[in-house]
Formats: structure tokens, C-alpha cells, sequence
């Protein structure tokens, strides 16, 4: 990690904690008159503010070179590793105990993880057979697209592209497929979209892996590239960040990889990139 980020990173995240504190106790306490309150800064305030600062004002493919840079500056992983960080990243709000599958929706036992039906594995949403970076540390290990996932579902989903349309998949309500191509249910379109733009955006060719980059295609085979970003630019918008994918962001940057994904943070991203 850069001696820029690091000495941001702490003052940062208790900053972010205090802010939680400070919301918690606002939200208790009943207003005293209508008018409006005065503007203090925000979490995302934060981040502009330290992590992001040499991102603000850019657009178009300077603002993807500054991002790329920032989230360069990563911790990573072991694809053992990922097996312990799916179980925080991804955990069920309301059960402690479990995880939540990224297509079928299941709250489903951390411990039944593994290769056999019924368990779940890690789901490489950007398929690691485009551009052939396999469980390599790297893209093969970073956690800001990899998800647990049903071991029969993500068998279906194989390292088809993104698109809209098939028919429907068993087991995974919501989901489609078709000989090229996989749907993920409503919930999650969002999430997938901006974790295929993340890695598109950390991985540029830099640093011994492919340069990732989406495009408007399917079938795209062993290509570096998916698709299709039409489809994925309006499921960004039809989808904004949820609670758990933003607690999901902040895990991974708190205790794992400490580098962020920026279209969660800044969902308009999509559209000034792309």
C-alpha cells in the first residue's frame, strides 16, 4: 500500500465510524423544529475528500486512469483466503451464521462451502476464462467480484456474458440463460454490473494480467472482455447500491483489501466512463 493511502486509510475509516455514532445518535433524538439542520459532511463526503480526492472533476478516460490508480493500491488475496472473506463480505444481515447466494438469493450455512450439490463456491462473476487469469493472485482473487454462489448455479452460469433473456434457471428464481448469455435476478443486476466495471477498471494490463474491458457483445470465449455493457449500464441504473452491497464495499476496504469499488460509492461513474 502507498505511503498515500495509508496514511488516509485510518484517519478515514474512524472518521466513517465516528459519522455512524454521530447518525445513530441523530436518528434517536426527535427534532426540535422543522427547519433544516446545517450541512455537516457525509461519509461519501469522507472519501471525496482522502480516498478519492485525485478522481473529483474527471471525466471520461481521465477519470478511469485516476480511479485505476487509486484502486490499484490493494491487498491481495490467496484463493484459499477467499473462502474466510466470503463468509464476512457476504454475510446474511438477519443470520450471522450464513451467507447470502449471489443469484438464487439463499441464506445458506457459511460452513456448507465446498464442490458437492447443495454446497456453494466462489462464483468468479467476471469469468476467469475471460482473459485466462484463472484463481491466479490477482483477478482470479479479488473479492470485489467473486460471491458465494450455489454449486449447481454457478455451473449454469459457466463464463457465459451478461445479457437479457433465456429461459428460466432451475432452482434460481428470478435468473435466466440461454446458450450464451445469463440474467441474474433484479435484486442483483446492479451489483453485477458495477463489479464487471470495477475490475475493468482495475485491471488495465499493468501489472502482468490482461487489460479487462467490457463490451457490447456475448460469446466473447477466452477474449479479455464481457459483455454486454449496454445492458449492463442500464441495469447499473435500474439497480442502485443497496445497504448490504455498501457494507459489502466497506468490508472489503476495512479488513481485506482496503481498496474500494468506485461505482458502488459513485454510481453516476458508470455513465462518465462508459
Amino acid at each position: 500500500m502507498s505511503r498515500r493511502h495509508l496514511r488516509h486509510r485510518r484517519p478515514l475509516l474512524a472518521t466513517l465510524a465516528a459519522f455512524a455514532i454521530l447518525g445513530g445518535t441523530a436518528a434517536a433524538a426527535p427534532a426540535a423544529t422543522p427547519e433544516a439542520a446545517p450541512t455537516t459532511a457525509s461519509p461519501l463526503r469522507v472519501l471525496d475528500d482522502t480516498y478519492y480526492q485525485d478522481a473529483l472533476g474527471k471525466s471520461g478516460t481521465a477519470l478511469k486512469s485516476a480511479l485505476h490508480e487509486i484502486i490499484s493500491d490493494q491487498t491481495k488475496l490467496s484463493y484459499s483466503q477467499v473462502w474466510e472473506a466470503l463468509k464476512d463480505t457476504d454475510e446474511d444481515p438477519a443470520n450471522s451464521s450464513n451467507v447470502i447466494l449471489l443469484y438464487t438469493g439463499r441464506s445458506q450455512s457459511k460452513n456448507s462451502n465446498g464442490g458437492s450439490v447443495g454446497d456453494w463456491n466462489r462464483e468468479h462473476v467476471w469469468a476467469k476464462s475471460h482473459g485466462d487469469f484463472g484463481t491466479a493472485t490477482g483477478p482470479g482473487t479479488d473479492i470485489h467480484h467473486l460471491r458465494p454462489e450455489d454449486v449447481t448455479v454457478n455451473s449454469i452460469r459457466g463464463n457465459k456474458d451478461f445479457d437479457n433473456g433465456g429461459s428460466a434457471v432451475s432452482g434460481a428464481p428470478g435468473n435466466y440463460t440461454d446458450s450464451d448469455s445469463f440474467e441474474p435476478r433484479d435484486a442483483v443486476k446492479g451489483d453485477v454490473a458495477r463489479m464487471l466495471l470495477y475490475m475493468a477498471v482495475r485491471y488495465e494490463g499493468d501489472d502482468s494480467f490482461p487489460d479487462l474491458e467490457p463490451n457490447d457483445k456475448v460469446n466473447n470465449g477466452s477474449a479479455p472482455n464481457i459483455g454486454r455493457l449496454s445492458v449492463l449500464k442500464t441495469w447499473s441504473q435500474e439497480d442502485p447500491p443497496d445497504t448490504f452491497e455498501k457494507r459489502r464495499n466497506d468490508v472489503i476496504f476495512d479488513q481485506y483489501q482496503h481498496n474500494r469499488n468506485p461505482f458502488i460509492d459513485h454510481p453516476e461513474w458508470v455513465e462518465s466512463i462508459w
